[in-house]
């Protein structure tokens, strides 16, 4: 099926005879950073809407992780490692205090920016301090902090956890009442590591058309073509279009490393609330490198209610498809890239970044 070209696919798409306007979902920020970089939005026909979905990790990682994460860098004497673009997502506080893990930094605390987990080693091994390495992600890099976890974790080295599963925020979604898009394209790295049949759920529970995509434009444009294809024609089925990467079950081992690892536990979403079954957590075996369990709580139960996205701000209805990033009342006003007051105009696969710097201004 890929072996056709962009073109081909937009060509067979625009054959296709919408009346109605039809909303197609895609769950990755990858894939909204593929589809705006590549102009697919004004490719398409009209009738087709392309919604981002709630696939940024940094996004919906909850306030009260991050303000933990820098409390904990501001009141031990420890090098808290996180990746790069967690360092700037902010948390309500007072402006006199440091509102994100680059302030903290910029404070006097040790705070690194880590690209792999394999960073970690690295640097516990050139320091006898404590490490604590705050890990936020979906599944694609939870199975590498799992194989880190499972081959031997220095003692001093602790993991504060923020990971989550991606297909129940999509349930969630479609067991509400407005759902809001009518087709899926499910996420190609996700379906790397846990497999295309992980979402066969959209098709048969919620009979939604619903395709894997990869994060070239022929891939996205085939992806879409297919789920407004089974929508045309009511033959509804679960297509795999990255079939380079993506199986029916996944990368196996990487799931046992999980599994031996995390137990999967209710996690609560940035602007979301709690989700039942959508998060992972250090298993008993584990629990020793657990920092929730070595150092003490700062997150204060108000900060656990379900939101804390700043005031004004619209990520949360951006992430849940609700509202386009430039329907935020603060998008390129009081909210940019270089002054963001909400995730998703932080990190790279954040909604809000991606249409900024692909051009959309108002």
């Amino acid at each position: 099926m890929n072996s056709r070209s962009a073109k081909d696919w937009l060509t067979q798409i625009q054959q296709l005879d919408f009346p109605q306007a039809i909303k197609v979902m895609n769950v990755c920020g990858g894939h909204e950073r593929a589809i705006s970089m590549a102009g697919l939005r004004t490719a398409l026909p009209t009738a087709i809407e392309l919604i981002p979905g709630p696939g940024c990790p940094v996004c919906v990682c909850p306030e009260e992780d991050i303000y933990q994460a820098i409390q904990l860098a501001l009141n031990h004497d420890l090098i808290l490692l996180a990746f790069g673009d967690m360092l700037r997502v902010p948390v309500n506080v007072p402006k006199s205090q440091p509102r994100s893990l680059e302030q903290a930094r910029a404070a006097g605390a040790d705070i690194r920016p880590v690209a792999s987990p394999l960073d970690v080693l690295s640097i516990a091994a050139e320091s006898t301090k404590p490490v604590v390495f705050f890990a936020a992600g979906f599944e694609t890099t939870t199975a590498p902090v799992a194989a880190l976890v499972k081959q031997g974790l220095p003692d001093h080295v602790h993991l504060l956890l923020s990971a989550r599963l991606t297909w129940p925020a999509v349930a969630m979604l479609l067991d509400s009442e407005t759902a809001g898009f009518d087709a899926l394209i499910a996420p190609g790295h996700v379906a790397t590591v846990m497999g295309a049949e992980e979402w066969r759920f959209v098709v048969k529970k919620h009979q939604i058309p619903a395709a894997v995509a990869g994060f070239m434009p022929e891939s996205l444009l085939a992806a879409t073509y297919s789920v407004l294809r089974q929508q045309q024609s009511g033959r509804l089925f679960l297509d795999n279009c990255y079939p380079e990467l993506v199986t029916a079950q996944g990368n196996q081992y990487a799931q046992q490393q999980m599994h031996s690892v995390l137990d999967v536990v209710d996690a609560n979403w940035r602007g979301i609330g709690m989700i039942p079954r959508s998060g992972f957590e250090l298993n008993a075996k584990y629990a020793a490198h657990n920092a929730r369990l070595h150092y003490p709580d700062y997150t204060e139960t108000v900060r656990k209610r379900q939101g804390q996205m700043p005031a004004g701000c619209g990520c949360a209805q951006v992430v849940l498809g609700k509202k386009y990033p430039n329907q935020c009342q603060l998008y390129g006003k009081a909210c940019t890239p270089r002054t963001p007051i909400g995730p998703c105009m932080v990190s790279d696969e954040g909604a809000c970044r991606i249409w900024w710097a692909t051009g959309v201004r108002t």
